[in-house]
């Protein structure tokens, strides 16, 4: 059943990652029995949610086929819009080492839908699966927040978010007693043990995180006062790190600094909804598994879109 819309509320997929680890563009792979993108499943998720917007940040060289995809795909259903992340899209006067290929990360790429959005604003990754309740959290969220320079996170429990097959990056979340993120602490090469734990490594050895900690998959709620913030926050990064030839722009940061400064506040939202992705081409048997169970459950029909 679908709810009520939040005027103007976007959901703003970053699509601009060319899937190095997955072995090629994994945001196009079909995982449902029809051909469905996890994607497909995220806009689904998103219209009986209530959003009225969908925005994708993608890379020039393959916008004209990924924009053809989806617009066949969804057509009218939903408005679709299309924005490029591209390592050239920085403030003027602007200095970066010229072996650079690689754009500037996560929070480069939200910055991309400032000329789509206008309204409050969800952000996803394209290759994650976060469950119908996420989005219907999330909205809810919308509905009820009336304080544009607060922000929110939903967060799943680290054993739910690893990958059997290789590490990955996760953003650790601490939140205060009334509900409210104090950190957010981007954490590279996470693997998985035994016991569900994550273990990564340190400038001083390794490290363990607990099964049940909390943290972001890169699903946020924004307003456009973040777009504003997170700009002169990027001016500051390039400064520092523009001459790196590695360095990243991260969501986390960007709430950390905006957090320290007392430029916003970020509620933690938690979702019972179980979260599964694609990182490495391993992963996707099991992706497939997943969604052919929630078919079986009722959740999705077997096509989609009809």
């Amino acid at each position: 059943m679908k709810k009520k819309k939040v005027k103007n509320a976007s959901l703003l997929i970053l699509a601009a990652g060319m899937g190095s680890r997955y072995g090629g563009l994994k945001q196009m792979d079909a995982f449902g029995p029809n051909g469905e993108t996890i994607i497909d499943y995220s806009i689904y998720d998103a219209i009986n949610a209530g959003f009225s917007k969908i925005v994708f940040v993608v890379r020039k060289h393959f916008r004209k086929q990924f924009e053809e995809y989806f617009r066949n795909r969804i057509g009218d259903r939903i408005e679709l819009a299309f924005v490029e992340q591209e390592l050239h899209k920085v403030p003027v006067n602007t200095r970066y080492i010229a072996e650079r290929e690689k754009p500037w990360g996560t929070a480069h790429a939200v910055m991309m839908g400032a000329e789509e959005i206008d309204g409050p604003f969800a952000v996803i990754n394209a290759d994650d699966y976060y469950g119908v309740e996420s989005y219907a959290t999330l909205m809810d969220y919308f509905r009820t927040n009336r304080k544009k320079s607060e922000f929110a996170v939903v967060a799943y429990k680290l054993t739910n978010t690893l990958s059997d097959y290789g590490t990955v990056n996760r953003g650790v979340c601490k939140k205060n007693r009334e509900g409210y993120l104090t950190d957010i602490v981007e954490t590279l090469k996470i693997a998985k043990e035994k016991d569900g734990s994550g273990r990564y490594p340190t400038d001083k050895g390794t490290a363990t995180l607990k099964p049940n900690t909390l943290v972001s998959m890169n699903m946020f709620g924004f307003y456009p006062s973040y777009f504003e913030n997170s700009q002169k926050l990027f001016k500051t990064f390039l400064h520092e790190e523009g001459l790196e030839l590695k360095s990243e722009f991260f969501i986390p940061l960007t709430l950390d600094r905006m957090i320290e400064d007392k430029k916003a506040k970020v509620k933690v939202l938690t979702s019972p909804a179980e979260w599964f992705g694609v990182t490495y081409k391993k992963d996707k048997p099991h992706v497939v598994k997943r969604i052919n169970g929630l078919i079986r459950k009722g959740v999705y029909p077997k096509k989609l879109w009809t």
